[in-house]
């Protein structure tokens, strides 16, 4: 039970990371990565809505929507959830750390549009089986959380590192952006097959 529950955290984390694998997520990944504090309140507050969404939608849909099957009514539901959610977020952050708040900008209220919040929730159900349970979905999101929160601070510091760099005028901007998260994205596929190994 334990081992598979840390398998499900590191591959959340390394091999199947929703941003660096799975490209869900990719909004605030490229606009909120410019400064590595910015993108650890980013993170932190989208692997907060990532597990109380994940909490609060997998019971719903299990023990509500499938057995009155209506679980065409999925998205709808888990978007209301999720919007919730992060309403919530805004308003203790706005309450209790307005420079945090002010730093998020319009990328706080995106969460709920965020594909990859939705895609935590909606992924779990998927894989839900009597292996892949409630527990298995909850600590699915954390290492989702935590998977968002490494890309982004990886990202951030080589943003950072960009900014004193000699780059070439027509690759300034955008380009360079692009280019450097598809090398991020690169490599995080030397993970591929090395959680498997680890946890055999």
């Amino acid at each position: 039970m334990i081992k598979g529950l840390i398998s499900v955290f590191l591959i959340a984390i390394l091999t199947e990371n929703y941003v660096l694998s799975k490209f869900l997520g990719i909004c605030p990944f490229l606009g909120v990565s410019k400064k590595v504090n910015t993108a650890l309140g980013m993170s932190a507050a989208v692997t907060f809505v990532m597990v109380l969404a994940t909490a609060v939608t997998y019971p719903i849909y299990m023990y509500l929507l499938v057995p009155s099957s209506l679980e065409y009514l999925e998205t709808i539901v888990f978007i209301l959830v999720i919007a919730g959610l992060v309403q919530l977020v805004e308003i203790v952050l706005k309450k209790y750390i307005p420079a945090l708040y002010n730093s998020l900008g319009i990328y706080l209220p995106l969460i709920t549009t965020n594909c990859a919040v939705l895609g935590v929730t909606m992924l779990v159900i998927e894989k839900s089986s009597e292996s892949f349970g409630y527990a298995h979905a909850l600590v699915n999101a954390l290492g989702a959380g935590v998977g968002f929160l490494v890309a982004m601070v990886m990202f951030a510091g080589v943003r950072q590192r960009l900014e004193s760099c000699d780059i070439p005028k027509t690759l300034k901007g955008l380009p360079i952006t692009l280019v450097a998260a598809s090398l991020v994205s690169l490599s995080f596929l030397g993970f591929t097959g090395l959680v498997e190994n680890m946890l055999a």
